[in-house]
């Protein structure tokens, strides 16, 4: 199979689809791997490096998607590469199609095969493309919301971990899953007061056998999110629905009953956001504040620190990208169920259903391409 691997345009994203171990691994098999000049560089990887790994350097963009058969990405297509994706073309990448109608609609307009990194699900509902970077955004998550408590950034001015004598900060963590669990670890090592919520009780047993003691667990419930936030410093939204858009567990008129200079994250930011106020923010400019509480919604999170990003995805990524490129989307689709579970668009018909849902799109079961 001929592979592409375009250089990330979307602002701030320094990570890059395929390292050049992955390269390697991909051309020992057979395939041929295009990758665009300086792709690599802002997650520390020379085109030196790629091409001594096997790989065939193009100098833009238009050459890549031009050649190949497969254009890995780590963000979803942007509106200047829309038209460079061709009908049949497979497309491997985050698509977060149910955050993003305009997305969508350019997608089913390609005809081109959308194979969604974060829907691809094991059996036991693990989302395993998608683990690495909600480790990585729920780490961050914390050291950003850490730096934003300081007054110079419109913070309380609070330190994370208090001193002696002195209380820690108060951290709520909206959600169980992995970012909420990364999260957690990360606040509850810098010494915080940390209260994890989520409506699953077998998880929050889990997390309450193996978290340490300055980490509590509560069930979800408006009222009690509408307790808590009455003194917390630090709120992180960590709630993912699988493929769809993010429930509201935060809106608009309880920003009124937070202290001023609370700091908000919301991981969910590329599905949707699971604050009411929350909007797609970038590296460049991070925050915004309203109601005197701060805003922290930046959607490619894992792009600020795209070394560890960029390794920590394409170990995950690259078992999928090897069984693709060696049987092709349909026979791979067929025989292996979690890469049928990340088909979300193909050849103009949506047969993901929390998309065709997200946008009231037609639905066609997937079954009918395999």
């Amino acid at each position: 199979m001929i592979i592409g691997v375009p250089k990330e345009i979307k602002n701030n994203e320094n990570r890059v689809a395929l390292t050049p171990a992955g390269t390697q691994e991909l051309v020992k098999r057979g395939h041929t791997v295009h990758v665009q000049s300086t792709a690599g560089v802002g997650s520390g990887f020379s085109d030196e490096q790629y091409v001594s790994a096997g790989a065939k350097l193009l100098p833009d963009a238009a050459s890549v998607f031009a050649v190949a058969e497969m254009i890995m990405k780590v963000k979803e297509p942007v509106e200047q590469e829309y038209n460079l994706i061709r009908k049949d073309q497979l497309v491997f990448t985050y698509f977060h199609f149910a955050s993003y109608e305009p997305l969508a609609k350019a997608m089913i307009a390609t005809g081109a095969v959308c194979l969604a990194y974060e829907t691809v699900e094991r059996i036991d509902g693990s989302l395993p493309l998608l683990i690495p970077m909600s480790e990585v955004a729920g780490r961050m998550a914390i050291q950003e919301g850490a730096k934003y408590l300081e007054k110079p950034l419109k913070g309380r001015g609070i330190l994370l971990g208090g001193v002696p004598g002195v209380k820690p900060a108060k951290v709520l963590i909206l959600g169980g899953g992995v970012v909420g669990t990364n999260a957690a670890k990360i606040a509850a090592g810098m010494g915080a007061d940390v209260t994890i919520m989520d409506l699953n009780i077998t998880r929050l047993r889990y997390l309450d056998d193996v978290m340490p003691k300055n980490v509590h667990t509560i069930v979800s419930n408006e009222y009690t999110i509408r307790e808590m936030i009455k003194d917390t410093d630090l709120i992180i939204g960590g709630v993912l629905v699988p493929g769809a858009k993010a429930p509201k567990l935060i809106t608009r008129d309880m920003l009124k009953s937070m202290r001023p200079g609370t700091v908000l994250v919301d991981v969910a930011v590329d599905q949707g956001g699971c604050i009411e106020t929350c909007r797609p923010t970038t590296h460049e400019d991070p925050t915004f504040i309203i109601d005197d509480v701060v805003h922290y919604c930046v959607a490619n999170m894992p792009g600020a620190v795209p070394y560890t990003s960029t390794l920590a995805l394409t170990n995950a990524t690259l078992p999928y990208a090897i069984r693709l490129a060696n049987q092709g989307w349909k026979k791979a689709a067929q025989e292996n169920m979690e890469l049928r579970n990340g088909l979300n668009v193909i050849q103009g018909e949506v047969v993901y259903k929390a998309v065709a849902d997200a946008f009231g799109l037609g639905y066609t079961d997937v079954k009918k391409f395999l």
